[in-house]
This record gives structure tokens, sequence and C-alpha cells, in this order.
């Protein structure tokens, strides 16, 4: 029998190949594709709110939607800037739950009841449990969810609807297919705000006004903690950010769609709120700071979940 002190010096004998055999790897499992989890919650004073990944859309050509009146170059040199590519994005779409304990109140409906539902079951809730729908405006894919797949069925059935007054008056004279469709079946269960109305306790609709005729966007306040449901106030974290200025096609009123940016971003700037956009990268949820003529979004970490 080799002592150990023989059996060492043998080893370190052997030609490399000997002691260092490659061994075939094989996958464990497929390749699962990108991806995240579908919700993200987060404590704000006594409430807990629920973003909801309800489907995300890649766009070519994406200055063909935003800054439509950027020079090619500018638009080219700030994406770069940014780390992301010029001819392609990712767009999100993230409605939120905001319970209070007393209501249960969802934030826009998604494209679809499918894909809305589908996040609200990975997060833990169901339809039945929504009290309130607050839609922040008309546009397909904020009112999508509201009916089931038949078409006729409120997804929502327990709910109240809640909206201002200013956008569902524009809708309901535009002969619009989706708001015909979606939102009109529910005109005797809606309540119609105007600046400053009120939600619910702790919740306050702020006229918005230029993404559509009455967009509004929604402050959350509980404990003296606060937060901007900024809805499509901007639209991409960067081109509509840093450049406020930079037109998006989907705008309704342009000018005064740019001059709200200033005027919200800026107050969320000013007071170090957290806000969420409907647009911003999941989980939607961040900051803004001043920067030159615009703001830089800064995405949430772990601030609010210090919360508990």
């Amino acid at each position: 029998m080799l002592s150990r002190r023989q059996a060492l010096v043998a080893g370190a004998t052997l030609p490399l190949a000997a002691t260092f055999m490659p061994r075939a790897v094989q996958a464990q499992a497929p390749m699962q594709g990108a991806g995240f989890a579908p919700w993200n919650r987060f404590r704000l004073g006594s409430f807990e709110v629920t973003t909801l990944s309800a489907g995300s859309r890649l766009l070519d050509n994406p200055q063909e939607t935003f800054g439509t009146n950027a020079n090619p170059e500018d638009f080219a040199a700030l994406s770069a800037a940014n780390f992301i590519p010029a001819d392609r994005s990712l767009n999100f779409f993230t409605p939120t739950v905001v319970n209070t304990g007393a209501d249960v109140v969802l934030f826009d409906t998604g494209l679809s009841a499918e894909g809305t539902l589908a996040a609200l079951t990975a997060a833990g809730m169901t339809a039945d449990m929504v009290t309130t729908v607050v839609l922040t405006h008309m546009h397909g894919d904020h009112i999508g969810g509201l009916m089931g797949a038949d078409g006729t069925t409120p997804t929502f059935a327990n709910a109240r609807y809640v909206t201002g007054a200013v956008e569902h008056n524009h809708w309901s004279a535009a002969g619009n297919e989706g708001f015909d469709r979606n939102v009109k079946p529910l005109n005797d269960r809606f309540t119609f705000l105007d600046d400053g109305g009120i939600v619910t306790g702790g919740i306050t609709g702020m006229a918005a006004f230029g993404h559509s005729p009455g967009h509004m966007v929604y402050q959350v306040e509980s404990d003296g903690q606060r937060l901007i449901i900024t809805a499509d106030t901007a639209n991409h974290y960067v081109w509509s950010l840093q450049r406020p200025d930079w037109e998006v096609r989907f705008d309704m009123d342009k000018a005064a769609a740019a001059a709200t940016r200033r005027r919200v971003f800026g107050m969320i700037a000013a007071d170090r709120i957290p806000f969420i956009g409907y647009h911003m990268p999941f989980p939607g949820l961040g900051y803004v700071e001043a920067m030159e003529d615009g703001f830089r979004y800064v995405p949430a970490s772990y601030q609010l979940l210090l919360n508990g």
C-alpha cells in the first residue's frame, strides 16, 4: 500500500491530461427566456401598494412615437448616453392596486382582462376584492380590462368606478369604439371627479390634461407618506423625462402635455416623493431629480421596502 506521501508524489508525476480529464457538460434544464415577476408590493404608511405587470410590447422605430419633433441625431445621442438603443424600445403596461385597509383601489385595467387578472392572481388577489376602479384616462390600454372575454361581463363586478369628468365627457361625445364597448355600459356606476376630487380617504385626483383631454394623476397619502400615480404624464423614462418638450404621438394636445410634464414632475422632484408611471420600466416605481432642461429618472431600490 502506498503511503500518503508516495500517493501524492505519484499523482504529481501523472500527465496533465490524466489529472484534469474534461467532462461533457450537459444542460440541466431548457432556457426559460427573459422575464420578471408580474407584481411588486410595498408599504406606504398604513397602505399597501402593488404594481401589476399586465403586459409589455416591443416597439421598432420608437422615434415614430417618442420625440417625434426631435432631430434624429439628438434622439440617437440621448439614447446612447442612457445605454438604450435608438431603434427599439420595450413598452410596459402597469396597473396599480392601493389597499387602504377599507378599500382596494385599482388604477387602470390594462390592455385586456386576461393580462391584468393574471398579474392580480399572481399577487394573491382576485377581481372580486377590488372595491373601486379608477380610470386615469380612456385610452385603450387603460380601459381594455374593464370587460371579460365575452365583452359584456364586467371584470370587477363588485367595484364602483371613478374617473375625471372632463375625460368622460370628451369620450362620451367622441364615438369611440373602445369607450362605447368597455366604459359606456358601466356609466351608471361611475363617480366623476374634477381637480382635487377625492376617490377615498387618502387618494386625491389632480388634473394633468394634455395626453388626453381630461387625463388625471392621483396623489396617495398615508401617515405622512406620499406617492403620485402619474399614469401617462410621461410615456418613457428617458425620452419623455429628460426631454419633456419632445412630443409623443399619443399626446392629444402636445403643448399641454409638455407643460403638464414639467409641472407634475417639477412637483415630484421638488418634494422628493416617489411616483408610479404606467409605462415606466417595471415595476414602474421611482423618483426624479431636476436635470438640465428636464428630469433624471431614478428607479426605486429598497427605500420603500424599509417601510415593512
